[in-house]
């Protein structure tokens, strides 16, 4: 799924442990990538929770960080396809 970040906390730009710096490339305004796999995939729909499967471009979503709680903010929904074209620090996955 495609998304557009609309808004972050000032914590993602912080982050420095090594494992964790991708999230200093969030910027509001960029397009993020972001696929649903295993454990967070439910069994029954192949969805992740949070997907905005039902959602349209103008709905705001909130998502959060794993590993840095305080890193968080909003995104929109831009469409759901097969493979998405956003660059590699801009490919996140759903845990």
């Amino acid at each position: 799924v495609e998304f557009k970040t609309e808004t972050l906390s000032h914590h993602c730009a912080l982050e420095t442990r090594p494992y964790a710096r991708w999230m200093q490339y969030l910027r509001e305004g960029h397009t993020v990538c972001v696929t649903c796999q295993p454990p967070a995939m439910n069994t029954e729909t192949h969805r992740c929770s949070g997907d905005g499967h039902n959602a349209d471009g103008s709905k705001i979503l909130h998502w959060e960080a794993v590993g840095n709680s305080q890193c968080q903010g909003t995104w929109k929904k831009i469409r759901q396809q097969e493979h998405c074209s956003c660059p590699l620090v801009h490919s996140f996955i759903f845990t």
